[in-house]
């Protein structure tokens, strides 16, 4: 019986080996390599050609507001700046104590504390609640107090201007209001008082009784209130003899004519 042999799986193999598998060439690897470097080369070069493109391109006009086109105003000449004696800022800035009106004729200056005026003495005039009134001058922004005092005779009279810090909220006004409250009650003047001329919020008061306490002379008392700015004016005379409204009324008008 003749043996058979079985056949190779590649010729020239030896017997009994399988076949080796095909092995891709260095030409066929490079030819593939070759391929994808032109591929990407493609891609960047139409990049590069079209972004050169849209820069020589001019830019696409935007579409127009939705909303009508608004005139313009036309800008004037500007106004020229205040003068030092026409700026309110620059007048009450300054010395506080060259507002108050000056000492009349025939009076003596008082040896009461005259001059600047600091929160805690201003305070100490409301000698019924000097504790509570601090608080409040601090609430409503107390910057500073300017006071000037005479006398003549048995009249004693006192002008105070008291500047607030009025940024946020009107503590002049808060100061104006809180005294005018209180003013109409029978303790105090017992009347709604008048209005000072030329002034929106400022009021006079004439005390209609004296008031007297055992082993003193019967007092009367006149007052005045009112705000220009960021100042309050609190004017007070007192006197052993009645007070007319025309002697704190003029005073009154005085003093804010100089704010």
């Amino acid at each position: 019986m003749e043996d058979v042999l079985a056949p190779s799986a590649e010729p020239g193999a030896p017997p009994g080996e399988p076949a080796a598998e095909k092995k891709p060439g260095r030409r066929s690897r490079r030819t593939v390599a070759l391929i994808a470097c032109a591929a990407v080369l493609g891609v960047v070069a139409g990049v590069c050609t079209g972004y050169a493109v849209q820069v020589q391109r001019d830019p696409d006009p935007l579409p127009p507001l939705a909303q009508p086109e608004i005139a313009q105003a036309r800008q004037g000449k500007a106004p020229a700046p205040l003068s030092a004696s026409a700026d309110h800022r620059v007048r009450t800035d300054g010395d506080l104590r060259r507002l108050l009106v000056p000492r009349p004729a025939g009076t003596r200056k008082s040896d009461a504390q005259q001059g600047w005026v600091d929160q805690h003495d201003f305070a100490e005039y409301f000698f019924e609640k000097p504790g509570p009134m601090f608080g409040e001058l601090s609430d409503e922004g107390f910057r500073r107090a300017a006071v000037t005092v005479w006398e003549k005779g048995n009249a004693t009279t006192s002008v105070q201007l008291v500047q607030f810090r009025d940024a946020e909220e009107r503590g002049s006004l808060s100061f104006l209001e809180g005294q005018l409250a209180y003013m109409p009650g029978d303790k105090w003047a017992g009347n709604a008082g008048e209005p000072i001329p030329h002034s929106s919020n400022g009021r006079a008061f004439v005390s209609d009784h004296p008031k007297s306490q055992p082993g003193y002379v019967p007092m009367y008392s006149a007052r005045a209130l009112a705000v220009r700015g960021d100042i309050a004016l609190d004017i007070q005379i007192y006197d052993t003899r009645p007070i007319r409204m025309k002697t704190v009324m003029s005073l009154a008008e005085r003093q804010l004519e100089r704010l």
